[in-house]
């Protein structure tokens, strides 16, 4: 393209500005990077992507002004589709038409020109502080909400997806906004149970030509979580390969360790090709079994679930599991009246103590619940969505073999990618506890640069807090939700068990309860 493309038989200053950019965009393809330093070139890159996020969203309105202009019919075209696909060449006409419906001050009937839908959204992507797929996320969220809550609410929910969008990728944004949801709706009073019964489904496709089926399927939140369960158990590397006969069947919690260790070190097989395997191993224990036709469904639930202190008390708002799964309030009262069994394990591990300081290496099960209730569903790493089922408990302080400690406040929930990805290179991870301020106690992660420690921002994983910055919205309070990259990067000291005794008494009397609890304050 050249600035000879922006023509026009008028002095329109938006004509000549847009023929000094195109000149402009000439310039900067032709120019060398190699001259400009290591920082310029970090700096260049931030500007650009910026920039580009601006045209973007400028992009919207030159093509609202098409429409507005009747430019779209002058051309030819019977629709702003048809025009954006034929002579814009845009792939999806109506993902842009969505944007431009949700982030632009369109014009009433009359004439009048009215506030854009998603007022503070648009103006983080007309600054090019978000992108077009965090806008397209946010707005998927706020779609979802039903249409029962109220204008403040909505109102609300769209501040705060806003603000987390400025500071947090779209596959965290997706995370965020389906926990805001839930906290909306957290029984389904709002969205229609008959509903979500009518939209489950499970369908196996004819064989192809390799004799393979697909099987797709759309679960409800009790059926999602009770799956997890069995892919966590049935599917671990190592655990019901098939054609090794010396692979552990069955539940990996019954498997020799020495047998499923040698079989994960020969297990080269895909997440999803375990899964499948594990389903064949499960199906063929049920049909051995003698289970076919029988009218129980087996062995109650086997869940861990955190909730709030006062959601549990209240019978409103939302579980979570280990494995991230959320579910409604009465699913989980449903699910705890069948798990009573389960619940007792958890207070006969409440004597358990929390601060192991060098004696153990690997972390007990009161630990691990404590991690739980702490750190959330999900790897501490931020972006990392692995569930906290499939997560280790890694030294966030220091490490053990350089004489770190095992104690609740030294560890941090990390999947095994991340927690092998800790070390002193560049590419990898740093972590440590953070000592003071709001994020006091949480794990932080850095990561290294090739220059060394220290130079990259503290990054804290923020995906529990969305409910509350919706509840702080909806109070007034306008401070934007704290970014996921800052924290203290104080260095890191060894640390030994806290030396007041409340601290060990409380702890445990959490565990005992049978819930690990996070409280979330609305008041």
């Amino acid at each position: 393209m050249t600035s000879d493309d922006v023509t026009s038989n008028t002095d329109a200053e938006i004509v000549g500005l847009y023929r000094e950019l195109d000149d402009l965009l000439g310039r900067i393809a032709a120019a060398e990077t190699t001259p400009a330093s290591y920082d310029e070139i970090v700096t260049v890159a931030e500007v650009h992507e910026r920039s580009a996020r601006r045209m973007s969203f400028l992009g919207l309105q030159r093509v609202l002004d098409c429409s507005d202009r009747n430019a779209v019919s002058e051309e030819g075209y019977r629709s702003i589709g048809d025009f954006m696909v034929d002579r814009l060449r845009i792939t999806d006409p109506g993902r842009r038409r969505k944007q431009m419906a949700a982030l632009l001050e369109l014009h009433s009937l009359s004439g009048e020109k009215l506030d854009a839908q998603c007022q503070t959204l648009a103006e983080a992507f007309a600054e090019g502080a978000i992108g077009v797929e965090h806008a397209v996320t946010v707005i998927d969220v706020l779609d979802k909400l039903p249409v029962k809550v109220d204008a403040k609410q909505r109102t609300a929910a769209e501040k705060v997806m806003a603000d987390y969008a400025r500071v947090h990728t779209p596959k965290e944004l997706r995370v965020l906004g389906a926990r805001l949801l839930a906290h909306l709706d957290p029984d389904g009073a709002l969205t229609d149970d008959q509903d979500r019964a009518r939209r489950r489904s499970l369908h196996l496709s004819k064989q192809d030509a390799q004799l393979m089926s697909t099987l797709e399927g759309r679960l409800d939140p009790v059926t999602r979580a009770l799956l997890e369960v069995v892919l966590d158990a049935w599917a671990a590397p190592g655990m019901n390969m098939p054609g090794d006969e010396l692979s552990p069947q069955g539940n990996k919690d019954d498997a020799d360790p020495e047998q499923l260790k040698a079989a994960a070190e020969r297990d080269n097989r895909t997440p999803g090709q375990r899964n499948h395997d594990a389903l064949r191993a499960l199906l063929k224990a049920v049909a051995d079994g003698g289970l076919l036709g029988k009218s129980h469904r087996g062995l109650p639930p086997h869940l861990i679930i955190t909730i709030s202190e006062t959601e549990l008390r209240k019978r409103a708002g939302v579980g979570t599991t280990a494995g991230g799964a959320l579910l409604p309030i009465a699913d989980v009262i449903e699910l705890a009246a069948q798990a009573q069994q389960h619940l007792a394990v958890f207070a006969d591990h409440s004597p358990e103590p929390l601060y192991l300081g060098k004696a153990n290496r690997f972390a007990n099960q009161a630990q691990r619940m404590m991690l739980l209730a702490r750190d959330g569903a999900t790897c501490t790493c931020p972006g990392c969505s692995q569930p906290f089922t499939r997560t280790e408990a890694h030294h966030a302080e220091q490490d053990w073999a350089d004489g770190g400690y095992t104690d609740i406040i030294d560890l941090a929930a990390a999947c095994p990618k991340h927690n092998r990805m800790v070390g002193d290179k560049p590419g990898q991870w740093s972590t440590h506890i953070i000592k003071d301020g709001p994020d006091a106690g949480r794990p932080a992660w850095t990561r290294n640069t090739r220059s060394g420690k220290g130079r990259a921002r503290v990054r804290v994983d923020r995906t529990r807090e969305v409910v509350e910055a919706f509840a702080r919205t909806l109070r007034g309070d306008t401070a934007r939700p704290p970014d996921n990259r800052c924290g203290t990067t104080e260095p890191k000291t060894p640390t030994g068990p806290p030396g007041h005794p409340d601290e060990r008494r409380r702890i445990p009397r959490l565990i005992a309860s049978g819930w690990a609890v996070n409280t979330v304050n609305l008041g």
